[in-house]
């Protein structure tokens, strides 16, 4: 593999979120699908924070218009991120999940499908089972008894209500798994994105811009599918929400085939059965994708297992489900923000 895949990987392995290496190389072909050995080189010496493309240039020792062309164009495919500064365009590394990859839902070809299933069997305990967590569990809002205290960023809806502008994509990890012939039956159309400037989805020809209105439908179609509603694990500017199944998404996956217990960051609630009112249809165990429900003459819940989604609250005719908050010293507060969740992350990768 040239070089310069090796420097790319190495500078994203820098990253919080990791990047691992891999004995058969399935890092570097990955990359190689993406980045040209050229793209590669410039991209790995990039910052995790913004620079403009002349502060990359002299870094670098390359032409400044050159650099700002090339970092234009990996900004352009969603490789690296690009926002405005005082200074101008600024350009930084963007980890590779949750970054760029989901960024490539265009360019996802059985190609692309395959190489990343390759990486993920041979990675993903070291890419998903640190903590903080990437993503953090979100329960379905009708699963909630109302007499409950329910804090801002624990609750999909609230997240919903503070945002400005709407919007929704097709789930990159279905449609990579359909692509290796392993397709599940939820719903594709449900990775929702937000963001506190209205209208900005608008003219976008990759994210359709949903009403507040349209968003709060979609979050309801995705737990009547049963999928579980899971954002990023920070309490503040939270600004997408996925809809997961543990048959395709990439961090779910880590539960269930892995057995990778700590992959996701659970709710601070738990599922609560009223034993008078089940009657032992099994529904709820059928629809948990987490193996926390079995069986006696009710439902019983493993709250060791149980991430408190309420997937199975949705299901049950008889009302005899709830969440219920988990005791305080059960819950564990998430970073405050992007910034706090980096540093608790590399603290964990010493």
């Amino acid at each position: 593999m040239n070089e310069s895949y090796r420097l790319l990987a190495n500078r994203l392995d820098e990253h919080p979120n990791g990047f691992p290496a891999v004995d058969d190389e399935s890092d570097l072909r990955l990359l190689a699908k993406l980045f040209s050995p050229e793209e590669a080189l410039l991209a790995s010496q990039l910052r995790i924070e913004v620079e403009t493309a002349p502060e990359v240039a002299d870094r670098a020792g390359r032409d400044p218009a050159e650099v700002s062309r090339t970092l234009k164009g990996l900004a352009r495919r969603g490789l690296i991120t690009c926002r405005k500064t005082d200074k101008g365009l600024g350009f930084a590394l963007m980890p590779f999940v949750v970054g760029f990859y989901e960024n490539q839902m265009e360019n996802m070809d059985v190609e692309l499908a395959q190489l990343f299933e390759n990486y993920y069997r041979k990675a993903a305990d070291r890419l998903l089972a640190l903590h903080p967590q990437v993503h953090r569990i979100m329960p379905v809002n009708e699963a909630i008894r109302n007499d409950m205290e329910i804090k801002p960023y624990e609750s999909a809806a609230s997240i919903l209500d503070r945002a400005q502008a709407w919007g929704v994509v097709d789930c990159i990890c279905r449609k990579q798994k359909a692509m290796i012939g392993e397709a599940c039956q939820h719903p594709i159309d449900v990775c929702m994105v937000l963001s506190p400037v209205p209208a900005v989805f608008d003219q976008s020809s990759v994210v359709h811009a949903l009403s507040k209105e349209e968003a709060q439908q979609t979050l309801k179609r995705a737990a009547e599918a049963g999928l579980v509603h899971s954002v990023s694990n920070s309490r503040e500017n939270v600004w997408y929400i996925c809809n997961c199944c543990t048959c395709s998404c990439g961090i779910l996956r880590g539960m269930k085939e892995m057995g990778l217990s700590n992959v996701v960051a659970r709710s601070a609630f738990v599922n609560f059965v009223n034993e008078e009112l089940c009657i032992g249809c099994e529904n709820c165990a059928t629809a948990c994708q987490f193996d926390a429900i079995t069986y006696a003459t009710t439902a019983k819940i493993d709250p060791n297992h149980c991430v408190g989604c309420g997937v199975c609250v949705v299901v049950c005719t008889e009302d005899a489900l709830s969440l219920i908050r988990r005791p305080e010293n059960e819950v564990e507060n998430p970073p405050v923000d992007e910034q706090s969740w980096r540093f608790e992350r590399m603290k964990e990768r010493g």
